[in-house]
């Protein structure tokens, strides 16, 4: 029988971690676009999960608040969705080898 080896798994763990802090940050300089009301609304997230840039074309500025709104929230929802995916995408292409498969995509923040 073989012995538990803590001090080599408590190794892969740190190595883990150093991993995922580095995904992290190179996550900041992925953007990703959503859209809404046919591009009347455009946003741009990191795959952080950070809001850069919030862009509204000025014809919908002339229409109801509720209907801007809206279209506000439908766009950083659809921007946010892709920076997930992309988040986790980065985290199977990196950590994949270290984590069991179809792990990655459960780890809240990946």
């Amino acid at each position: 029988m073989s012995e538990f080896d803590i001090s080599a798994m408590m190794g892969q763990v740190q190595q883990l971690q150093e991993q995922m802090g580095k995904m992290q940050q190179e996550l900041e300089d992925v953007t990703v676009e959503g859209a809404a009301g046919g591009g009347m609304v455009k946003v741009v997230a990191t795959a952080g999960l950070r809001i850069k840039s919030i862009a509204i074309d000025p014809a919908v500025m002339g229409e109801d608040r509720d209907m801007l709104q809206d279209l506000v929230t439908a766009a950083v929802n659809a921007a946010l969705d892709r920076a997930r995916e992309k988040a986790n995408e980065s985290a199977q292409q990196r950590l994949g080898s270290m984590l069991p498969p179809g792990m990655a995509g459960q780890i809240p923040g990946l």
